[in-house]
């Protein structure tokens, strides 16, 4: 007779909440969070990827760099090239990095996640470092006016 997992239940259950307040937490977002939380995702899904890669568990290296894959063309469809002129020098990086995961998936090659880890760290950092100043308490205006321009 097989045994039952009395913790299965209560596991699942605890996945299933989990899941919602992910649901929850992407849904309530602002567009600023939102681009942080996809950066942070994908950095978490390269270095799986990376992990599996140099283990050689081929199945789980692949299912997190088509993962990334596809939020790196979330990234790139939602920039806007009209908005700023350093953009199509990220929509450069963007579409370096989708061809290297696409290279690395086929040809099961962790050098070429890692050097898209290498190349999309610094743009996770900045991207929080912008969200971190925009989210800053902007100190009051003195009755003076702001910053004590009048």
């Amino acid at each position: 007779m097989p045994q039952v997992n009395p913790a299965g239940p209560q596991l699942a259950a605890a996945q299933a909440k989990r899941a919602q307040l992910n649901r929850d937490a992407v849904l309530s977002a602002t567009p600023v969070r939102l681009l942080t939380m996809l950066y942070d995702r994908l950095m978490l899904d390269l270095a799986r990827a990376e992990a599996a890669q140099v283990g050689e568990n081929w199945p789980t290296a692949s299912e997190n760099l088509l993962h990334a894959q596809a939020i790196v063309d979330e990234l790139t469809t939602s920039l806007d090239v009209t908005a700023w002129d350093g953009a199509d020098g990220l929509l450069a990086v963007y579409t370096y990095v989708s061809n290297a995961l696409i290279g690395a998936n086929i040809h099961r090659d962790p050098a070429r996640t890692r050097e898209s880890i290498i190349l999309l760290e610094p743009l996770r950092q900045a991207w929080h470092e912008a969200a971190g100043a925009l989210t800053a308490p902007q100190s009051a205006p003195s009755s003076e006016g702001y910053r004590g321009v009048a």
